[in-house]
């Protein structure tokens, strides 16, 4: 709602009525100590929680970020050692080819063993990845153990920092009621 000046006037007039003119500098200068004080505390109070809570907070973002690009790292890297070991696996159980000659079938069943023998490598190869790919996992979950416990410590400074503006709420609120402008049946 926008005040303008035809309003201003009328609560002019109206002030002038009721409170007279001779008390009605000294509570207009009241009126202004106490629209000064508050604007003071408000702009204290911004800035109290934006040092308090703001910043710490996005602090408190960063490390979860850097924690999270190992983890993101770790679950491409697990995706594909899976779809290799897959692979892998499908392999073992494809047919060999039938419509060779006898003489072909002994090069075959020896070609055969070798692939087999390549596969059983590949698994191997697939589950060390896969074993230094759960270590990453376990340092990575360490990573965010840390992050947690940083997180924590902003939510205590962010309870502080809810408390300090409680406090100068508080503040505002009694300085508010001591500089309440008596009525004028007073």
């Amino acid at each position: 709602m926008k005040i303008g000046v035809q309003e201003l006037i009328i609560v002019f007039i109206v002030a002038l009525i009721v409170i007279g003119p001779d008390k009605l500098p000294a509570y207009a200068k009241k009126l202004g100590e106490a629209l000064r004080q508050f604007k003071k505390y408000s702009s204290e109070a911004t800035k109290e929680i934006r040092e308090s809570v703001v910043e710490p907070l996005e602090e408190a973002q960063r490390p979860l970020k850097e924690a999270m690009e190992p983890i993101t790292d770790l679950e491409k890297t697990v995706r594909k050692d899976m779809n290799d070991l897959k692979k892998s696996i499908n392999d073992i159980g494809k047919p060999v080819r039938t419509d060779k000659k006898p003489s072909e079938d002994a090069a075959d069943a020896e070609g055969h063993s070798e692939t087999q023998s390549d596969t059983a490598e590949g698994i191997a190869g697939a589950a060390d990845e896969i074993a230094d790919t759960a270590e990453k996992t376990s340092d990575a979950a360490e990573k965010t153990a840390d992050t947690a416990e940083k997180t924590a410590d902003t939510a205590e400074k962010i309870a502080d920092a809810a408390e300090k503006i409680a406090d100068a709420a508080e503040k505002t609120a009694d300085t508010a009621d001591a500089d309440e402008v008596p009525s004028a049946d007073a």
